[in-house]
């Protein structure tokens, strides 16, 4: 199988390999359509369709995968969480698949809020760099528990089940 990701960053091209450990990965430096840092579920969703289906038109593959990490609100939290979305198409069909939530810190969220974009804050905030493609915001905020990687493979997981299963069919 052929999946072209819409993205090349390596850390997303990781996490569909390591879903689809048989398959051909190609990576496709796509636009999102959406601003930087997404904010809400719906932005964060745009982006993820939206790198899916342009990584589709730009490569002849079987699937093209679209991974986008935003932050948005909880219903039930002042606080505002790390959230990541990937959508998979074949071209006739398009499947969303959502990874874990992870509340950031005050001092993080508030520079969020400002209009700042999480991984340039993460690293000023732990006076590093590259953040974003090492363990992520995930890995940071969990210890280690969970990484960037296996968090983006999560998102990736639940989209591909419909093409990967007959569960879905009727």
């Amino acid at each position: 199988m052929h999946v072209a990701v819409g993205s090349a960053n390596p850390v997303k091209q990781r996490a569909v390999e390591g879903v689809l450990d048989d398959a051909t990965v190609t990576p496709v430096a796509v636009d999102s359509g959406v601003p930087e840092q997404p904010h809400g579920r719906a932005e964060t969703i745009q982006g993820a369709d939206t790198r899916a289906r342009r990584a589709l038109a730009a490569v002849d593959a079987d699937l093209a995968v679209g991974i986008e990490g935003g932050v948005g609100t909880s219903p039930r939290s002042d606080g505002l969480f790390l959230v990541m979305w990937a959508a998979v198409t074949d071209g006739e069909r398009l499947e969303r698949g959502g990874g874990p939530s992870i509340r950031l810190p005050g001092a993080v969220a508030d520079r969020l809020r400002a209009g700042e974009e999480l991984g340039p804050v993460m690293d000023d905030w732990l006076d590093t760099s590259g953040v974003a493609t090492g363990q992520g915001a995930a890995g940071v905020l969990t210890g280690g528990a969970i990484d960037r990687e296996s968090a983006l493979a999560h998102a990736v997981a639940g989209a591909l089940g419909p093409f990967l299963t007959s569960h879905y069919e009727s």
